[in-house]
């Protein structure tokens, strides 16, 4: 595997390419036009959903989006994480059972003789 090949696998001489942070100026740098076009993205979303009379005040989805809109303005940092646990379920150790999933099959004993 040629050394480009491994690096852009994230793994060039045994190390991750993430071992090491970007300085914030790199990341803005590279990253400026793809954040402002999420940006206007979202407006856009904004915008469609008050043409179109705006959502119900006890959406519940909308009240997601705005508490994930609080945690991008909050500078403490982890703001993936926290929008993430935002979006998602409490873990249920009961989850295949709700999901009429089968549990995983555990393996037999060995016999014994």
């Amino acid at each position: 595997m040629t050394a480009k090949r491994l690096a852009a696998a994230g793994r060039f001489e045994g190390r991750s390419m993430l071992a090491t942070p970007m300085a914030a100026q790199a990341v803005l740098d590279r990253e400026f036009l793809e954040l402002r076009a999420k940006l206007l993205e979202l407006a856009a979303s904004f915008d469609r959903l008050d043409r179109g009379g705006g959502a119900p005040a006890d959406d519940r989805r909308l009240g997601l989006v705005r508490q994930g809109l609080k945690v991008l303005l909050d500078e403490t940092g982890d703001r993936a994480e926290q929008i993430q646990l935002i979006f998602s379920r409490p873990y249920d150790d009961d989850w295949q059972k709700e999901f009429g999933l089968a549990a995983p099959a555990t393996e037999p004993a060995p016999a014994q003789e």
